[in-house]
C-alpha cells in the first residue's frame, strides 16, 4: 500500500480546501429547515460552490468503478440513510435529521471533503443521542491520531465508545486518505484493535467519518446505485472531519467559522483553559 505523505505545498492547498468545504456547510446551515426539498439544499450548495468559491463539487458525476454517476453536487442523507443519499424531491419534515456531505475541488486541483448532522425542528432524545455520541466517536478517533500511532487505534476508539453505547458502527465504508485524488489510500475503519494497520506519519492527510446505527450494523443498497439505509431501518448518524498528521499530533483541515467545538469527551485531560 502507498500512501502519500503530502508536500509543504499540497499542505498549505489542502488547508484551504478543507476551510472552503467546511464554509459550504456554515452557508446551508440556515436553509436546512421543515419545508425544504434536499434537492434545493442541494442547489443552493452547488450554486455557492461555482458562483461564490469558484470551487468544483467532487461528488457531480463522480463514477468510480462499478458505479452510476452520481448526480448530485453533495449527498444529503436522512433518517434511516447511513450515506450517499441523493438529494431530490424529499421534503425535510419537523423531526428528520439529515447528513450532509460536501467536497469541493479548488483551482489548484485539492479536495476539501466533511460532513455535518443537522436536525430539523426539534429532534427525538434518540436521534440526539445518536447524532451526540457519533460526533464523540469521530472526536475520540481524531484524538489518536499522532505519528507513530496506527490505523487501528482510530478504528478501536470509535467502535468502543459506540459499542459502549448500545450502537453499532457501519463497516462496508470508510474514511480515505485524500488530496489531489478524491479517494486515496489509507482506508480508514471505523472498527479495529489498538496497535493493528498502518503506521501513521507526519504529512498523512484522512478523513474520520464514522457511520454509527442507532440499531443493527447491516445495510442494504437502494436501486439507485448509490443510497445505503440501514436494513432494519434504524436511525443512522455521521460525521466527518479532514485530518493531517502532524508532527507532534493532529490538525483538522474542515474549519471554518461555523464548525462546532470538540465535545467535552475529546479534550485532552490536561488541556488548560486559555
Amino acid at each position: 500500500m502507498t500512501i502519500s505523505i503530502k508536500t509543504p505545498e499540497d499542505i498549505d492547498g489542502m488547508r484551504i480546501a478543507g476551510r472552503l468545504g467546511a464554509e459550504v456547510l456554515d452557508y446551508i446551515t440556515p436553509f436546512v429547515k421543515a419545508g425544504v426539498t434536499t434537492g434545493e439544499l442541494d442547489r443552493l450548495c452547488h450554486e455557492y460552490m461555482v458562483n461564490v468559491q469558484g470551487t468544483v463539487p467532487a461528488p457531480l458525476n463522480y463514477a468510480p468503478p462499478g458505479y452510476p454517476p452520481f448526480p448530485k453536487a453533495v449527498c444529503t442523507s436522512v433518517n434511516d440513510v447511513i450515506c450517499h443519499g441523493i438529494p431530490g424531491d424529499k421534503v425535510l419534515k419537523n423531526g428528520d435529521v439529515v447528513n450532509i456531505d460536501v467536497t469541493v475541488i479548488t483551482k489548484d486541483g485539492y479536495h476539501g471533503d466533511n460532513s455535518r448532522m443537522f436536525f430539523i425542528g426539534e429532534p427525538s432524545k434518540l436521534a440526539r443521542r445518536l447524532t451526540d455520541i457519533t460526533y464523540e466517536c469521530m472526536w475520540l478517533g481524531i484524538a489518536k491520531v499522532k505519528p507513530g500511532a496506527h490505523l487501528g487505534d482510530i478504528g478501536h476508539a470509535i467502535q468502543q465508545h459506540a459499542e459502549n453505547a448500545g450502537y453499532s458502527v457501519v463497516r462496508e465504508f470508510c474514511g480515505h486518505g485524500i488530496g489531489k485524488v478524491f479517494h486515496e489510500e489509507p482506508q480508514v475503519l471505523h472498527y479495529g484493535r489498538p496497535g493493528t494497520g498502518e503506521e501513521l506519519k507526519a504529512g498523512m492527510i484522512f478523513t474520520i467519518e464514522p457511520m454509527i446505527n442507532a440499531g443493527r450494523r447491516e445495510i442494504r443498497e437502494m436501486p439507485d446505485g448509490w443510497t445505503i439505509k440501514t436494513k432494519d431501518r434504524s436511525l443512522s448518524a455521521q460525521w466527518e472531519h479532514m485530518i493531517l498528521v502532524t508532527e507532534t499530533g493532529y490538525e483538522v483541515l474542515t474549519t471554518s467559522a461555523g464548525t462546532p467545538p470538540p465535545p467535552a469527551i475529546a479534550q485532552p485531560k490536561d488541556a488548560v483553559a486559555a
